[in-house]
């Protein structure tokens, strides 16, 4: 996880921002979970790491039942007041490898951006256990790219991360390179190794578009860049924001979304 091991605390101390800045996704993604997996008021389902609810509506309009884990205290609170209203939903607070959830009982175990944070084992052994047999696994994210098609754009962005962020971090500065079809197709066959059959995984897209301001703050969501020291990011941010402005004052992010479904068809 390199300079994102330790940091998952850091999103609950901007979790409004959080919430209200990070994207939801594709309903197609959706569609091919519910497909592979019918959802109805009889299930049960948990939800690894909720954060701003962001994933959660479409299956709360299932209205089945769900338990969501969230480490963050204020990201918790955040979904308990935000999805209320559904009687079959309940939030505990805790990491997701603390909590004792009971053997064979759940439908669906899905995870949306967050189950990186776990380590591998400890997760997938969990959602094992967890799962009813014939029970799923969905594991999805979203993976974003920016200034794919504007050079001049990502060279000078690129120049103050550099600058800032990987003097930071002591790192050598690093190529971002957008994700592909070959990194979905190796995250999804990691549950093979845990005892998953009936493998799959797509990729969907989609283009978002931002001022130099809203992608500043877009940026203060981001564990990495919330742990840097307030001085230095405060600094480094107006320099993202005076270069995004000075060449058009817009920055587009290129999506690539991965799901991941696996079942449990034996014991």
């Amino acid at each position: 996880m390199g300079v994102l091991a330790g940091k998952e605390w850091a999103f609950d101390t901007a979790a409004s921002k959080y919430e209200r800045m990070r994207p939801g996704y594709a309903e197609d993604l959706y569609k091919q979970i519910f497909d592979y997996c019918p959802i109805d008021e009889r299930s049960k389902l948990i939800e690894v790491g909720i954060g701003g609810g962001q994933a959660t509506p479409p299956f709360l309009e299932k209205k089945c039942h769900i338990t969501a884990i969230e480490y963050g205290n204020n990201l918790a609170d955040i979904c308990r007041e935000k999805f209320k209203d559904y009687k079959g939903f309940e939030v505990i607070t805790s990491k997701f490898e603390d909590v004792e959830l009971e053997d064979n009982a759940y439908d669906l175990i899905y995870s949306a951006s967050a189950f990186h944070w776990i380590p591998e084992e400890i997760g997938y052994t969990k959602v094992y256990q967890a799962l009813k047999l014939g029970g799923v696994f969905a594991r999805f994210a979203n993976h974003p790219f920016r200034c794919k098609n504007e050079p001049e754009l990502a060279s000078a962005i690129d120049a103050c991360y550099e600058k800032y962020y990987y003097k930071f971090y002591n790192k050598k500065a690093e190529q971002i390179k957008e994700y592909s079809e070959e990194d979905a197709k190796e995250r999804a066959y990691l549950a093979e190794k845990y005892g998953f059959s009936d493998i799959q995984y797509s990729l969907f897209y989609r283009i978002r578009e931002f001022t130099a301001e809203e992608y500043v703050e877009l940026l203060g969501t981001y564990s990495d860049h919330i742990t840097i020291d307030e001085d230095v990011r405060t600094l480094y941010f107006k320099d993202i924001e005076d270069i995004i402005n000075s060449m058009g004052g817009v920055i587009k992010i290129y999506d690539t979304m991965d799901l991941q479904l696996a079942k449990k068809v034996s014991g």
